[in-house]
């Protein structure tokens, strides 16, 4: 039976994984024991190529049933699991660069050291992370969750960005106070795939202002952007979380106090199911107590 059990879930790994050796990698197997546990099965389920491979008519019916038996697994597993006091087991988190830095891991270090039986796996990407598909139990998520239908979230906290420069900067090229003192400032951009993000400041009256301003790099992560603000290369906008680190350090300058680049939301996000495991639980409810405290810290 337990050879059973290994087949069904390595047949499921390689359809969805779209070939035998990202299945092999992600189940920490060779190619050649996922090739025997799913000859184990008996029947003919994939059409294989040396470039694709598809379902055959009775591998998409298997298929199918599958995923409703190790839906049921795992709703059993859940109810089991509501009985434990003690989260167990691999959670595996994806994060932000700099808010995963910050933020995120000191609180999952410290459920670590609260219970002995968690382990975590956590991942620093910018990247927005397909969490069904790469395997991961919670994610981080930054503004907009338009992609999220297959997913629950919670909300973390709110992200306020404001606009930073190191003394030396500002010594050489003047203090901005005002959307028009802009012009001419040269700023650090925050680029993802290739399009950068705009800078919409917003004053104390609520008015939004599109900020043009010229840019000579770009770079896809915000701590990047700090430490080459504290460079002297430009202007930066940035979390004020992070921001307010380097101003009390003395290395960067807020500038323009009364206007906000842009707000946002931050969430834990988490497959939708029936029964949310009890490290999934935990973690979301650490997060969502701890979080803000450390972004005033």
């Amino acid at each position: 039976m337990n050879d059973r059990l290994e087949g069904v879930s390595t047949f499921v790994q390689v359809v969805e994984a779209g070939s035998f050796a990202l299945a092999a990698e992600r189940l920490d197997l060779t190619r050649s024991a996922v090739g025997k546990a799913i000859a184990r099965l008996g029947v003919r389920l994939l059409h294989r190529t040396t470039r694709n491979q598809s379902l055959t008519a009775e591998g998409q019916a298997y298929y199918e049933r599958c995923l409703r038996a190790l839906s049921e697994l795992d709703a059993a597993e859940a109810d089991l699991d509501q009985g434990r006091l003690e989260p167990t087991g691999r959670l595996r988190v994806s994060v932000p660069n700099a808010f995963g830095h910050f933020c995120v891991a000191p609180v999952l270090l410290g459920l670590m050291q609260k219970y002995p039986k968690l382990q975590v796996d956590l991942s620093f990407s910018d990247r927005r992370v397909d969490l069904v598909e790469e395997g991961f139990d919670l994610a981080i998520r930054v503004g907009d969750l338009s992609d999220t239908d297959t997913l629950t979230a919670r909300s973390l906290c709110t992200q306020h960005i404001s606009i930073g420069a190191s003394p030396t900067y500002l010594a050489a090229h003047g203090t901005p106070s005002s959307i028009e003192d802009l012009d001419g400032h040269t700023g650090i951009g925050y680029s993802r795939a290739g399009a950068l993000a705009p800078w919409d400041a917003k004053a104390a009256d609520g008015r939004s202002h599109l900020v043009r301003i010229q840019s000579r790099i770009s770079m896809d992560d915000i701590q990047a952007i700090a430490s080459a603000a504290i460079d002297g290369v430009g202007l930066a906008w940035l979390p004020c979380w992070l921001l307010a680190r380097y101003v009390r350090s003395g290395q960067l300058v807020a500038v323009m106090n009364n206007y906000r680049v842009r707000s946002q939301e931050i969430y834990a996000v988490w497959p939708t199911v029936r029964h949310l495991r009890c490290k999934t639980r935990v973690a979301v409810d650490a997060l969502v107590a701890e979080v803000p405290g450390l972004m005033d810290a």
